[in-house]
């Protein structure tokens, strides 16, 4: 990690439109500012929607990992603003989107901001998010428990499969790991 950047994972997901797209272009929108560096990006899954309104279609899931000078409320503004680019609408709780991006987790910082609690609530159950930070970051740890370990055991990791439709991003390829500082 450079000096004065704190390491951040970031959860992407996309269930309307052209979902494929929408992840490659969102994740170069997300490091468009110098203040956020991209270290690497997760392989791409396929999972069914947890949550919210029956019927929904699969989303694409993904994980990247980005270092940033900005605060944790400056990188969740930047996010809305990049799903904002991506015409994500907030209508249902969990319904479908265009873009999702969510921070998972942000250097060591904890909080339980209702505008922006770290790490993220739920995290720590969703194979759509464990599944991917896992591949790109085989070591990871989420609250002192190995990310694989609770990606294995969480209820949605039997509808999670591998999407090899996504290309390389920002020239880092898709299977590229990096590694925990």
């Amino acid at each position: 990690m450079t000096s004065g950047y704190t390491k951040v994972i970031l959860a992407l997901g996309s269930n309307l439109g052209e979902r494929n797209d929408t992840l490659s272009t969102a994740v170069a929108d997300l490091v468009d500012p110098p203040e956020v560096r991209l270290l690497g990006v997760s392989p791409v899954v396929q999972t069914k929607a947890v949550g919210g309104p029956e019927g929904q279609p699969d989303f694409l899931n993904m994980v990247m990992a980005v270092e940033t000078t900005l605060t944790p409320l400056e990188l969740l503004k930047h996010c809305h603003a990049v799903e904002q680019k991506h015409h994500r609408t907030r209508e249902v709780r969990w319904g479908p989107r265009t873009l999702d991006v969510d921070i998972i987790v942000f250097g060591e910082v904890v909080s339980d901001d209702p505008v922006l609690t770290i790490p993220h609530p739920r995290a720590a159950e969703r194979a759509f998010v464990l599944y991917p930070w896992s591949l790109l970051e085989p070591h990871a740890t989420l609250n002192g428990q190995s990310v694989a370990e609770l990606a294995a055991v969480a209820a949605d990791m039997p509808d999670i499969r591998r999407f090899d439709g996504f290309g390389d991003v920002a020239g880092v390829p898709a299977t590229g790991a990096v590694e925990q500082p």
